[in-house]
């Protein structure tokens, strides 16, 4: 990594804002349409976030792809931020891969886009294949719109497969990585787990850092102690603390940003998120 531990570097905080799979019925205080999308990223750029990660949602709740339904999201953040970085979803379990490359079609494109590193499971019947020539797809159309790739690392296996594919295809420096830790087809949420794949990541690299559920907190602050970057939001976490729902996204990110100059290290700027990040 570019940072190192205790150099007081700035911290990117990224708020992923809704997601496609839980809705309100998990918990009230989750944004689906637009206009409350824009709302929660105003909410949180206010809070320290630079990034916020976006997915679109249809009428009805349910998660959308198609590039109108992102264009509406886009627009709403747009119109309600300063100047906070817009990173759309290419993730779809079970879906077409034409579908997936929607997202990366508004106007204007995104200044990013997730970019899943290999193969998962979720549930017992859906799995998302991300073969080596979709990967490559998504990643040729995204240096076609300017667009920046976070290389989403949900396992061992994945980091594997982002060293190849730093190796095989023109990503711009730095490579962002972002490590996923949870349960199922994800890294086991622990310290240990974060620290050896930290050893793994190529020189030069910015690392980001997720963690599902009960693990958001504790995964997120140790990569803010050892030079990483944090994602948080009620995409990946739905509770404030254990049996508290979260009010909103906004309150997860002030708590990790309080936490971050606890620890010597501000919360980026959007502009120097920029430079961190390498857009």
């Amino acid at each position: 990594m570019n940072a190192a531990y205790h150099d007081g570097s700035p911290v990117v905080v990224t708020a992923a804002l809704t997601g496609g799979v839980h809705g309100k019925e998990a918990n009230p205080n989750l944004p689906e349409s637009p206009a409350e999308i824009g709302q929660a990223a105003a909410e949180c750029e206010a809070a320290g976030a630079s990034v916020v990660h976006l997915h679109a949602r249809q009428e009805n709740g349910e998660r959308a792809f198609a590039t109108e339904r992102f264009q509406a999201v886009a627009d709403a953040v747009r119109e309600a931020t300063d100047d906070v970085i817009l990173q759309h979803s290419t993730g779809g379990t079970e879906a077409p891969e034409d579908l997936r490359m929607e997202p990366l079609r508004t106007d204007p494109a995104p200044e990013m886009a997730s970019l899943d590193m290999g193969p998962l499971n979720r549930y017992d019947h859906l799995t998302s294949e991300n073969t080596r020539e979709f990967v490559d797809r998504l990643h040729d159309e995204m240096l076609d719109r300017g667009i920046k790739p976070e290389l989403e690392v949900f396992n061992d296996g994945h980091l594997n497969e982002t060293l190849a594919f730093i190796e095989r295809a023109d990503v711009a420096d730095p490579p962002y990585l972002n490590l996923v830790f949870g349960g199922g087809t994800t890294s086991p949420p622990s310290p240990r787990r974060l620290l050896s794949h930290l050893d793994d990541v190529p020189a030069g690299a910015e690392v980001n850092v997720l963690g599902f559920g009960p693990y958001q907190l504790p995964v997120t602050t140790t990569s803010m102690l050892v030079g990483g970057h944090a994602r948080v939001g009620m995409e990946d976490n739905l509770y404030y603390r254990r049996g508290e729902p979260a009010s909103s996204n906004a309150q997860l990110v002030a708590r990790t940003a309080d936490l971050a100059e606890q620890l010597g290290r501000p919360v980026a700027t959007t502009t120097e998120a920029r430079e961190i990040i390498g857009l």
